[in-house]
């Protein structure tokens, strides 16, 4: 049996540890096989395993760390913190702190909960150009929009650009009622949903009327040279290769581009390459373009999410394997 103890600054940092009901530290019990417990102004470690039992400390003053840093431990920040010890990366969440990329309309301050988020806002920061790709729920699109926001109340830029391809995913255009630009809002309504919390409604409709935030389909950037924006392409999986080659030649002077997506999701017919696939490939090693892969461990909605993103990928490589031996 093997016994660590980590002596406690206040009773609320126990507290705060622990989480209501004890659910932080029962995750980390269950992910170590160890027995946690308070005595006073400590908490003490037990297990079979003298692994286990250091990783458990490690994962507990991780979660230290965060009430240092005055951030409240949800389940996200746990599971992190847990998967991140598992990896001997646990240092490296340090890091994240401090990093405000944007206030909200209603004063919340938004910033990366990731390593992967932390590197892709620095790489957005750093590169004219960023790619941005992985699983749902990585904040892919909510930091780019907030980092958007961020440079034009900065007036770094004059004009916000968001842009989808108008692709179906199993349904069909033609079946939507109104006009074109009531049958492409939908697809664009989760840029509409980031701009509303970042600016408020009311503003963001004026900036909207006055052309100073674009959010249209794909199709409207043709023909276009956009200086002075910052641009955001949004489900970039499903571009064919020559909208990809459309959109990234309408870069203009003072532009910033951030081009996100999923490869797992590309919902192009099988005829199509993704023209997403393409340019990483092809700008892998061009300077002043960045790219950033996002994993599960990134996804920072409900943790079911990066359950089912982690079952699936693990699916795809079984399947991989299984057509390589045929």
């Amino acid at each position: 049996m093997t016994e660590k103890t980590i002596t406690m600054n206040s009773a609320e940092e126990i507290s705060a540890v622990f989480g209501d009901l004890d659910k932080n530290i029962n995750l980390i019990q269950k992910a170590f096989s160890v027995t946690i417990f308070s005595r006073g102004s400590q908490i003490r470690i037990s297990g079979e395993s003298e692994i286990s039992v250091d990783n458990a400390e490690k994962a507990v003053k991780t979660l230290c760390g965060y009430f240092e840093r005055g951030e409240i431990i949800e389940d996200q920040q746990v599971r992190y913190a847990i998967a991140m010890v598992n990896e001997g990366n646990e240092k490296e969440i340090a890091t994240v702190s401090g990093d405000c990329v944007c206030v909200s309309y209603a004063g919340k301050p938004i910033k990366p909960k990731t390593v992967g988020q932390k590197k892709y806002c620095d790489l957005i920061r750093k590169n004219t150009i960023t790619f941005g790709v992985g699983p749902a729920g990585t904040g892919k699109t909510y930091l780019a929009v907030a980092l958007a926001v961020t440079a034009f109340k900065q007036k770094q830029v004059q004009r916000i650009i968001l842009t989808r391809p108008a692709v179906e995913a199993g349904e069909k255009l033609g079946f939507l009622p109104g006009d074109l630009q009531n049958k492409v809002d939908p697809y664009l309504r989760p840029l509409y949903d980031a701009l509303f919390e970042m600016l408020g409604q009311e503003s963001f409709s004026k900036l909207h009327e006055r052309g100073v935030i674009e959010v249209a389909p794909l199709a409207y950037m043709r023909g276009r040279t956009l200086d002075d924006s910052f641009i955001i392409l949004d489900e970039a999986q499903n571009t064919t290769r020559e909208q990809m080659k459309m959109f990234l030649t309408r870069l203009g002077f003072n532009s910033k581009m951030v081009i996100t997506g999923d490869v797992t999701q590309i919902d192009l017919p099988e005829t199509k390459k993704s023209g997403l696939v393409d340019a990483l490939k092809i700008l892998k090693n061009v300077e002043d373009i960045g790219q950033n892969l996002f994993t599960e461990k990134d996804v920072v909605r409900h943790r079911l999410v990066q359950d089912i993103v982690k079952a699936y990928a693990e699916y795809a490589d079984n399947a991989h394997r299984r057509e390589r031996k045929r």
